[in-house]
This record gives C-alpha cells, structure tokens and sequence, in this order.
C-alpha cells in the first residue's frame, strides 16, 4: 500500500458494526470455491501453536468436508450463542465429549520402522472417530453427489457469547482489532466459553486447567519479523491456493469492506447464532447434476436449501450475483468483484497496515 492510500483507506467504516470499545474489527474471507482440503492450514496452524502440551487434540483450524458431521462432531447441534439479535440472553450449550473430538490414534511405527516388518503403517487399534473422519463422503447419489470443504477458525465475532460467558471476564476483545483473546492468568478453566461458543471453537487444556482458542496469529500482525514486518495468520499465508483475504471490516477501501459489505457475497457461517462472525465465506458453486443418460439439467448440485442452512437466506443473492459477474466476463467485461477474488498481491489481499 502506497502513502497515498492511507487516508481514503482509513475511512470511518460508517454502517459497519463495531462492538463497543473496539478501534477496527480484523476478519477474514475464505473462498470455498478455491478450498481442496489439503489440510495445510490445518499443519501451519498445529506445528505453530497447538504441537504439544495439553493441545494434541485441538485444532484452532480445521477444514472439514460439507456435508458432515464437523469437528467437533455434531458442534452444529450443540447449542451457544444467543437467543436475540439484541444479544439480552444466551443460548444453552453443551460441551462436547473428548470422543467428539477424536482420541489420538496410535501407529505401528515400531513394526514398520524398526524391526523391519513389511505390514503397512496403519493404526494399531481400532479408532471409531477422529478429525475430518467423514473427508470427501458428502451428500447425495451417484452420478450427482457432492461436498465441498469448509475450514473453520475462532470467528472472533463482534458479540462473541463466549466472553459473555465468562465469569471471571478471562476471555475478551482487544481495542486495536477486536480479536478474542484469554487472559491465561485470569482463566479457571470453567469451560463455560466452551459450552457457550456455537462454533466450539474454544478448546480446554486439561494440563494448563485453562481454555484456548485460536489468536488469529497477533504476533505475526503485530509485526514479528526482524525488521517489524508485518504478516497474515500462517493459516492464510500458507494455503496453497490462497484462498484466504485478511483484513479490517471498517477498511473502506479494501477487498474485506467490499466483499462483505457491498457487493455482499461474503457471509458468515450460521447468522442465526447471532454472535456476527467476522470471518466470512464465498459460497461454493459446482457443475449443475447430470440426468441417467449423462445429460446435463439444469438443477444445482449443491442444494441451494442446504446452503442456506449454512449461510442465512442472503446466500440466493450472493450466489446470483456472483454469476452475473462471471457472466460478465465470459462476454469481455470486467468485474471488480471477480478481480478481488482472484488477485494474488499481497498487498491487496493482506491489508493488515491501514490503520497503524
């Protein structure tokens, strides 16, 4: 970003919703459209903060496939969040079963890597359930079934239910960005973040007896590099097909305040908990179903009634509009919205510096 964007750039968001106390709100936009469940978001994220100590089983970001059980398994039915958009009164929640997780699983590496033996590697028990245990089965028959991957992180939402959930006030949104953070001084490990976050994306670390989340990687935001640079979370700088934007809803100027705001084809993952997400998800298209002698129909392979369990009823109007950008192109034209989706600048897609 040149010196000469910085004050249309630091617009004032007006129409954006900011929770109280907070400067600017960080978010995210994934394109599902882009996701191959490759995982490699899911190993940037383990190998930098959740290796060892008590977070073996957590993973702060996870891509699961859609539609399917999720990880946690059934975390769609496990209550949170708030009854009212007016966020007066919590939603009942439960917290998931270790089971729900998945154990670790162990290996027979001893066989195969030191006594020579021929088998396979493969688990040495018989695991019933694990991270991303239903990959790639999805919905619907042959020749028109589908699924599509989903990644998840903490969604650092502007009236997060978690941190209302708190009775030592542990959990909280910082000024400068309004990501979700946990004192771990003040934390008890109550676990009512958990039982109250609709995502289950507040984990509990039975050896530290605290909670942890996802942190949106501040450290690398704030500037961790030898000289201050400044980078995206490891998740979105390290995806193979880029499918990640980073950076503030009240930036006018950027991809995030457009895509969300104006063109309004990035939504957020179940608006009825009502906590309003601040990472947001382009919808995912597929070929349309084919009929029993391979013809193709005009119906759409992903049902558009099982989108809008996911996204809320916009996701009709997202969807449309989308198309008639892509229509727009096919015929020569140009479309800022396409443009933004598939922009490979950094610069563009990491606006973590406007408001410094």
């Amino acid at each position: 970003m040149s010196a000469d964007d910085g004050p249309a750039a630091q617009a004032d968001g007006d129409g954006v919703d900011l929770a109280d106390g907070v400067d600017h709100q960080v978010a995210m936009v994934m394109d599902l459209n882009k996701c191959i469940g490759c995982q490699t978001c899911t190993v940037a994220c383990k190998s930098l903060w959740t290796e060892g100590g008590g977070r073996d089983y957590m993973y702060w970001n996870n891509v699961e496939t859609k539609p399917g059980k999720g990880y946690p398994r059934d975390w769609e039915d496990s209550g949170g969040g708030w009854k009212d958009a007016e966020h007066t009164e919590r939603k009942p929640g439960d917290i998931p079963d270790q089971s729900d997780y998945g154990d670790a699983w162990s290996f027979n590496h001893e066989e195969v890597m030191y006594n020579g033996d021929d088998q396979p590697l493969r688990p040495d028990s018989d695991p019933e359930w694990g991270p991303n245990w239903d990959e790639d089965q999805g919905a619907g028959e042959h020749p028109n079934s589908y699924y599509f991957y989903l990644p998840r992180i903490c969604n650092h939402c502007t009236h997060p239910s978690c941190v209302e959930a708190c009775p030592r006030k542990a959990i909280y949104k910082r000024e400068e960005d309004g990501i979700v953070l946990i004192d771990q001084e003040r934390c008890r490990g109550y676990r009512y973040c958990v039982e109250g976050c609709p995502y289950k994306k507040v984990y509990y670390n039975a050896t530290q007896k605290t909670s942890e989340k996802c942190i949106f990687c501040y450290p690398r935001i704030e500037g961790e590099g030898p000289d201050g640079e400044t980078f995206a979370p490891a998740c979105a700088e390290d995806c193979p097909p880029q499918l990640r934007l980073v950076g503030f809803l009240d930036d006018e100027q950027g991809p995030i305040h457009k895509l969300v705001e104006e063109y309004e084809v990035a939504l957020p993952l179940h608006p009825e908990y009502q906590t309003q997400p601040n990472v947001y998800y382009i919808p995912p298209f597929a070929p349309p179903q084919h009929s029993e002698d391979g013809e193709t129909v005009d119906v759409d392979r992903i049902p558009r009634n099982y989108l809008e369990e996911l996204f809320g009823d916009r996701v009709h109007d997202a969807l449309d509009t989308i198309e008639k950008e892509r229509d727009k192109v096919d015929r020569g034209g140009e479309s800022e919205l396409l443009d933004m989706l598939t922009d490979t600048n950094p610069a563009r897609k990491y606006r973590l510096e406007v408001f410094d």
